[in-house]
This record gives structure tokens, C-alpha cells and sequence, in this order.
């Protein structure tokens, strides 16, 4: 797999306007990929929020495996940095976000009342990675469509402010992501989970990847949901035994793997397969 270069200029952009933009915050919301913690961070985010109290929500945690993430709730914690599990959709565990806030800004939320000020609006910066839910979040949590959304990478384009009803005031920006993945293991959990752009992979190889991922881990998942008899130590003859029983064949009875690999990455990403957890906090990705 080829290393990967996409840093748009817009992204650039986005990286100038959070640093620009962090004395008008008092806390960062960082969404990430409960599937992917780490490879769904941009590295440079630590370094860009210069050590303000963060909030970090671990989205899409209906897909991952429960036990996994909140291994990751753990490991990711901080005195600083606070861990929740998260449904964007449907708005699952978005009640724990103010008073995590309250909590992480307690000491300035006291200063500020005993200066005599009763009513405290928050106001945090949002920040992610393309697709990772950040939209959805703010839709949520405004309670209408202002941010716009889309199944394409990158759709929010500029900053803009939004408030709701829980006495947060939010700053949006575009998604971030970093200029070159280095690690072929991250670039590869980004684009099973759709961060990356499926026009600019090779989507047969890309399936492939996922079932040599997932056989190790979660054989018995592809064998429930694709009634496979046995996981085969080829991953390859794995992905011809799935195309076979989904009716994924071309004239001569050859394997259409185009087919099967869109129909595997749409089911995977929709969490069809199961419950899926990519990473561990100890280890660099599972099934390595």
C-alpha cells in the first residue's frame, strides 16, 4: 500500500484558526472513532491545544466492543482530559458533557462567581477528523441543522459559532488531518472506517485488509454474519468463501470482488459484522 499524501489547504487552515482561535475557548471538544482512538486522533492536537482542559468523546462507541473502549476510557483519561463514550445519532451519553466541563472548569467557574457573576456560558472549540461524526455532534447538540453534513470527507468547510441550550457556546471548524500517514496500519483503519476517501483507494485491497484484520479477532463474526463454514488461514480464500455465499460472481463463476469488497466495507462500516473494535490502548492495532 502506497504512502499517502492528502493535506488540502483547507486543512492547513483549519490547523492556523485553532491555534488563532484558543483564547476565545475555554475547553476542547475532541471527537474521535470509539473504533480507531488512536489512528481517529491527529497527532498534533495535544501540541495545537496547548494544554486546555479537553473533553474527549469516544463517538460511534455503538459499533466498537464495549469492553475495548472503555479500556481506552481509561487509558486516554486525564486530569485534564476527561473520557465519554458517545452516540452522536441518537444523542447517547451527550448529557454527560456539561457537567464533565463543569467539572474540568471548576476552579475558573469559582473565581468567576466570586467575582459575583451567576450566569456562565462555556464556550469550547470542536475539533476531529473528517467523518468522524463532528457535524452530527453539533447538530445534536443544537438541536438543529445548522452545521452541514455528509458521508464525504471534509464537508464542513469554515468556522462558525453555535449555541444550545446547555449554556455551551460551541466554535466548529473543519476537519483536521495530517499531512502524510507515515503508518500504513493507520492509513488502513482510517479507510475501513471511511475517514478516507474510498475514490482514492483501491477498495479490493482495502477488503481484503479488513477480513485479514478481523479473521484474527473476530473470526466467528464473519462466519455468523456471511454463514462461512470455517475461517481460512488465506484471507484471500476467506473473502472468495463470503463473495461465494453473498452470490458475488461474474460469468465463469469467478469472483466479482469489486462487488464483495463495497458490500463488506458498507456492512462493516454499519456495523452489520458486529461490535468492532480496530485498536488496543497497549497495542499498536489488534490482530497484529
Amino acid at each position: 500500500m502506497p504512502t499517502i499524501n492528502w493535506f488540502p489547504g483547507h486543512m492547513k487552515k483549519t490547523q492556523r484558526e485553532i491555534k488563532e482561535n484558543l483564547k476565545l475557548v475555554d475547553a476542547i471538544i475532541e471527537i474521535r472513532d470509539a473504533r480507531i482512538p488512536r489512528s481517529s486522533a491527529n497527532p498534533d492536537i495535544d501540541k495545537l491545544c496547548e494544554g486546555k482542559p479537553r473533553v474527549i468523546l469516544l463517538n460511534k462507541s455503538d459499533l466498537s466492543e464495549a469492553k475495548v473502549t472503555k479500556m481506552w476510557m481509561n487509558y486516554l483519561s486525564s486530569e485534564n482530559v476527561r473520557v465519554i463514550e458517545v452516540n452522536c445519532l441518537n444523542g447517547k451519553g451527550l448529557n454527560q458533557i456539561k457537567p464533565t466541563l463543569d467539572l474540568l472548569l471548576k476552579e475558573k467557574h469559582d473565581r468567576l462567581k466570586a467575582k459575583g457573576l451567576v450566569k456562565i456560558q462555556m464556550r469550547v472549540m470542536v475539533v476531529g477528523i473528517p467523518n468522524v461524526g463532528k457535524s452530527t455532534f453539533i447538530n445534536k447538540m443544537a438541536k438543529n441543522n445548522i452545521a452541514k453534513t455528509g458521508d464525504r470527507p471534509g464537508v464542513t468547510k469554515s468556522k462558525q459559532w453555535i449555541k444550545t441550550k446547555m449554556d455551551i457556546e460551541m466554535l466548529d471548524t473543519p476537519g483536521v488531518l495530517w499531512p502524510k500517514f507515515e503508518d500504513e496500519k493507520t492509513a488502513l483503519n482510517l479507510a475501513f472506517t471511511g475517514a478516507i476517501k474510498d475514490e482514492i483507494m483501491d477498495v479490493e485491497e482495502l477488503a481484503y485488509n479488513l477480513v485479514k484484520r478481523l479473521q484474527v479477532f473476530y473470526g466467528n463474526k464473519l462466519k455468523d454474519r456471511y454463514k462461512i463454514d470455517e475461517i481460512n488461514e488465506d484471507p484471500l480464500e476467506t473473502l472468495n468463501s463470503i463473495a461465494r455465499r453473498r452470490g458475488c460472481l461474474i460469468k465463469g463463476g469467478e469472483i466479482d470482488y469489486n462487488r464483495i469488497a463495497v458490500i463488506l466495507l458498507d456492512e462493516f462500516r454499519g456495523g452489520k459484522i458486529g461490535n468492532i473494535s480496530l485498536e488496543l490502548p497497549n497495542e499498536e492495532v489488534m490482530g497484529e
